[in-house]
């Protein structure tokens, strides 16, 4: 069982990568996306290193919320439209399971780019070193706790008219907390108060979304489907 159950995410993992392959638009365009908002920030600001080293980590956190947003569609989308999605419901393998590896073949595609090339963009803000260090971290941390909520938010608007906005509407509270914390970290490093207390509490929301979000996004597609 164990190893059957090995195998099946594994096969989930390998489908989702293999189709963001032949479709590398769709994940060059959130890219992208992140790139160029981080990157016109400066340039609408102006050159002075003070302002932009305190705008810096909320303009990259915000940016990888909003890229993170885009590109929840296709996480389920294309799955219930060709009608996957129901045949990994009717697998033996627990849906929880499945559900993780989706949301793990999402955030290798969608957040782990965003999270190496947040430092090389942080450099445009004139950000020190450790600050750099930290964005860095927080990100690695945040954006699986952006994939697991945005996770529930699709599956629950799945089918629906507008199911985009519905979407953003249902997630944008819950990926306020992340953002909070996620951007204080960098801010409390960059003037040297420290980040420990703020990314604790990054890695606590990523083990609440961990132990629950798989759940209710399971729930939530049992009841899309119906």
């Amino acid at each position: 069982m164990g190893g059957s159950l090995i195998a099946a995410c594994h096969a989930v993992v390998a489908r989702d990568l293999l189709i963001a392959l032949r479709h590398r638009s769709d994940v060059l365009t959130t890219f992208f996306f992140f790139v160029i908002v981080v990157s016109l920030f400066p340039l609408g600001v102006g050159p002075e290193p003070d302002t932009l080293r305190e705008i810096a980590p909320g303009v990259v956190w915000v940016a990888a919320l909003l890229a993170a947003m885009l590109s929840l569609a296709r996480m389920f989308g294309a799955d219930y439209a060709d009608g996957t999605l129901e045949q990994l419901v009717l697998t033996p393998q627990p849906l929880v399971v499945l559900v993780m590896a989706k949301v793990t073949a999402h955030w290798l595609t969608t957040g782990l780019p965003l999270v190496l090339i947040a430092p090389v963009l942080g450099l445009q803000f004139d950000l020190p070193a450790d600050a750099l260090a930290t964005l860095l971290l927080s990100l690695l941390i945040g954006t699986p706790a952006l994939s697991l909520i945005g996770a529930v938010g699709t599956a629950l608007t799945l089918g629906v008219r507008g199911a985009a906005a519905l979407t953003a509407l249902l997630v944008l509270p819950l990926y306020v907390p992340v953002l909070i914390f996620g951007a204080g970290a960098v801010a409390a490093t960059a003037a040297g108060t420290g980040a420990a207390g703020h990314l604790s509490l990054l890695g606590a929301m990523l083990l609440i979304a961990l132990v629950f979000a798989p759940w209710a996004t399971a729930i939530a597609l049992r009841i899309s489907l119906e």
